[in-house]
C-alpha cells in the first residue's frame, strides 16, 4: 500500500468506530527514543524517518508535528503521502493537543494505541480533552493494515561481568530499593530499556545503535522480576541472575503481574518512561508515586570503573577518527568521495579497533547545505559528492566494550568564505567556553547551555537544538536526566556525569557547523563560597584550526585549545604509525 492508501484505511476504521481523531506517537511500550523495527509506526504510515514526531489524523486533515531539526526532512519525505508538516514552536511539547481541543466538539472521540503513549502524555491528553467533553480511547489501527510487519526481535541478550561495571546487580538493586523507601513505595515498574540494562548488567541487540534488550522489570523490597523472552538468556545466565535475587519471567507476563498487584499497595512509576496502557492495569486502589526512575539518576553518575573504561574507549575512538580525518584530507579532490562513502570509511576505521560493537547512532555525514540540517541522514537519493571546497560536517559515535562515544567535527575541504570562517570560529569559541567553565555545585544544565551560547549571542547567532545531552556507558548515546538546553530542568550536574557539549550554527542552503566533545564532571576547587566543579574533556581528536579567525578568540580560549591538542597528541600518538603521528602533530600544533 502507498502512504495515501494506508491513510485511507485508517480513516475507514476511524469512521466505523466513530473516532474523530487518531494519534500515532513515535514510541514503543518502553517509551524508547530509538525503536525496534516492529514499532516504527510513523515511517510505515507516512514515510517520515526522523526520530521525533507525532502523526495526527482526522477525516479532513493528516499532519506530522515535529520540531525545527526535521523541518526540511519532513517537507521532503511527506511529499505525496497525504500528510502535511506542522512546524512545532516548542520542542517536545504536544502542541497537537490544544489543536485537537480547538477543532473537536463535545462528544467526539480521540484514539491512540495507549501502549505507545507515556503515562505523562496520556494523562495530559485525557485531562486537556476531557474538560471539552472529548473522550480518549485506546485503539490500534495499524496492526490490521500492516502486512509483513517485522516481529519483535529475538536476538540473544548477554550479561556483563561485574568487573566491567564496577557495581554488582545486588548493589544496584539495594540502591534502587533505598530510593523506594524514601517514597514509601512497595513496588517499582521499570519499562525503559537502558535503565533495565544498567540495573541488571545486561545488554542486547534489539534496538539499532543502543545495546539493549526488550524487557520490563517489577521490583519490590524482596523480589526483582525480569520480564523478557526467556530464549534470550542461557540457563547459566538465568542462574547468575537468580543468585542476585532476580527471577526471569516471560515478556508478556508483565501485564498480569501489574493487574494482580495487591489492593491498596503503592507503586513507583516514572511517568515519562512507562506507557499509559500499563499504568491503567494497576488496581485503582493502589497509590502511584510518579517520579523519575531512581536508576536514571544512579546510572548517570559513572563510577570509577566506568570512567576508566570510557577513557580507554576514547583513545580507541580517537585513533579511528584521526585516521579517518587524515584519509579524508589527503584524498579529497583526488578520488570520488560521497557522504555515504565517507561514513562507511569512518565505520571501517572504527571496526579496526578492539572491542568495537557498532555505531551509537546513524552517522551524520553532511556536505555544504546538508550540514544545515542538524539531523541530516544521507540516503542514496541525497548522497552528495564531497568536493575540494566549502565545509563538511561529520557527527558520529561508536559503541565499544566498554564505553560509548559521540563526536562532531567540521572540516574545510578547500577554500572557505569569510562567513564560514567566522561562524566556525564562534562555534569553536562556544564549545571551548562550555568545556573550560568552572561552576558552583548545584549548577543546572540550562546554565551551562547559556555559558556555551554566549559567544554566539554576542555576534547575533544562535542554534535551535540543545547544547548537550547525557551519554551512557556502553548504553544509549542519549541519556538523562541531565541535559544542557534552555529548558529549566532542575537536575544539577553531579560528579561523574558524562555530557556532550555541541554548539552549532546553521545557515539553510549554505552550510552547517557543529563541534562536539564529551566531558566528565569533576571536582575543581573549594572556597568559602561553595565547592566548584569543572569538566574533564574525554573526547580525543584534533579540531581543525586552519580557518580560525584568531582575532575572535581570547587568550584563555587559545590556551585551552593548545592544551587540549597537546593532550590529544600525547594520548593517541603511541598507537599511530609514523606518518599518522606526523599528520596528527601538524594538526595539533600550537597556534
Amino acid at each position: 500500500m502507498t502512504h495515501k492508501e494506508k491513510l485511507s484505511e485508517i480513516r475507514k476504521q476511524m469512521q466505523q468506530d466513530n473516532v474523530q481523531a487518531y494519534i500515532i506517537p513515535s514510541a514503543d511500550p518502553h517509551i524508547s527514543e530509538y525503536l525496534p523495527n516492529h514499532y516504527k509506526c510513523i515511517p510505515f504510515t507516512s514515510g517520515f524517518t526522523g526520530s521525533a514526531g507525532t502523526l495526527v489524523i482526522t477525516q479532513d486533515f493528516a499532519g506530522l508535528w515535529t520540531d525545527s531539526r526535521y523541518f526540511e526532512q519532513g517537507e521532503e519525505q511527506l511529499k505525496g503521502s497525504g500528510f502535511t508538516l506542522v512546524k512545532q514552536k516548542v520542542q517536545a511539547y504536544p502542541e497537537y493537543i490544544p489543536w485537537l481541543a480547538d477543532r473537536l466538539s463535545a462528544g467526539d472521540t480521540v484514539a491512540s494505541d495507549e501502549k505507545l503513549l507515556s503515562l505523562m502524555l496520556g494523562t495530559i491528553l485525557t485531562e486537556k480533552l476531557s474538560v471539552k467533553g472529548i473522550e480518549v480511547r485506546s485503539k490500534d489501527y495499524l496492526s490490521p493494515i500492516w502486512e509483513n510487519r517485522t516481529p519483535l526481535p529475538t536476538e540473544a541478550a548477554f550479561l556483563i561481568e561485574d568487573d566491567f561495571n564496577g557495581q554488582s546487580v545486588n548493589a544496584k538493586l539495594a540502591a534502587v530499593r533505598e530510593s523506594l523507601n524514601t517514597y514509601a513505595a512497595q513496588y517499582h515498574l521499570i519499562s525503559s530499556l537502558d535503565d533495565i540494562a544498567w540495573l541488571f548488567n545486561i545488554r542486547g541487540k534489539d534496538v539499532s545503535y543502543n545495546p539493549v534488550t526488550l524487557a520490563f522489570a517489577l521490583i519490590s523490597q524482596d523480589h526483582a522480576n525480569l520480564y523478557i523472552n526467556p530464549a534470550k538468556l542461557t540457563a547459566e545466565e538465568k542462574e547468575t541472575l537468580l543468585k542476585s535475587g532476580v527471577e526471569v519471567y516471560n515478556y508478556d507476563e508483565i501485564e498480569n503481574a501489574l493487574s494482580r498487584l495487591p489492593e491498596n499497595s503503592s507503586i513507583f512509576i516514572d511517568p515519562k518512561r512507562n506507557c499509559f496502557a500499563y499504568a491503567k492495569l494497576i488496581p485503582a486502589s493502589a497509590r502511584i508515586v510518579k517520579e523519575t526512575n531512581p536508576s536514571t539518576i544512579l546510572k548517570a553518575i559513572k563510577n570509577e570503573t566506568e570512567l576508566s573504561n570510557t577513557r580507554n574507549t576514547m583513545v580507541k575512538d580517537g585513533i579511528a577518527i584521526t585516521r579517518f580525518l587524515k584519509w579524508l584530507m589527503e584524498n579529497i579532490g583526488k578520488t570520488p568521495i560521497t557522504e555515504l562513502s565517507a561514513a562507511a570509511k569512518l565505520r571501517e576505521y572504527r571496526e579496526q579497533q578492539e572491542g568495537f560493537s557498532g555505531d551509537s547512532f546513524t552517522t551524520i555525514s553532511a556536505y555544504r547545505a546538508h550540514g544545515a540540517l542538524p539531523h541530516y541522514s544521507a540516503s542514496e537519493e541525497s548522497d552528495a559528492e564531497l568536493k575540494p571546497e566549502s565545509l563538511y560536517l561529520v557527527d558520529s559515535g561508536g559503541q565499544y566494550f566498554y564505553g560509548t562515544t559521540d563526536i562532531t567535527r567540521t572540516l574545510p575541504l578547500g577554500p572557505t568564505t569569510e562567513e564560514e570562517e567566522i561562524d566556525y570560529t564562534l562555534v569553536l569559541k562556544g564549545m571551548i567556553e562550555g568545556c573550560k567553565t568552572r561552576f558552583p555545585k548545584g549548577t543546572c544544565g540550562y546554565q551551562i547551555d547559556a555559558i556555551t551560547r554566549n559567544p554566539l549571542w554576542a555576534h547575533g547567532r544562535n542554534y535551535g537544538h540543545g547544547t548537550g545531552h547525557g551519554v551512557g556507558y556502553f548504553l544509549n548515546v542519549h541519556e538523562g536526566p541531565q541535559a544542557f538546553n534552555p529548558t529549566n530542568n532542575p537536575i544539577a550536574m553531579e560528579l561523574g556525569m558524562i555530557t556532550s557539549i555541541e554548539p552549532g550554527i546553521y545557515r539553510p542552503g549554505k552550510h552547517g557547523i557543529r563541534i562536539e566533545n564529551l566531558v566528565n564532571t569533576v571536582t575543581d576547587i573549594s572556597t568559602e563560597f561553595n565547592d566548584f566543579y569543572a569538566f574533564e574533556t574525554l573526547t580525543l581528536a584534533p579540531i581543525h584550526t586552519g580557518i580560525l579567525r584568531k582575532d575572535l578568540l581570547e587568550q584563555s580560549q587559545l590556551d585551552w585549545l593548545n592544551e587540549y591538542h597537546t593532550k590529544v597528541y600525547e594520548k593517541l600518538s603511541p598507537f599511530l604509525k609514523e606518518e599518522e603521528k606526523q599528520w596528527l602533530k601538524n594538526e595539533t600544533r600550537a597556534i
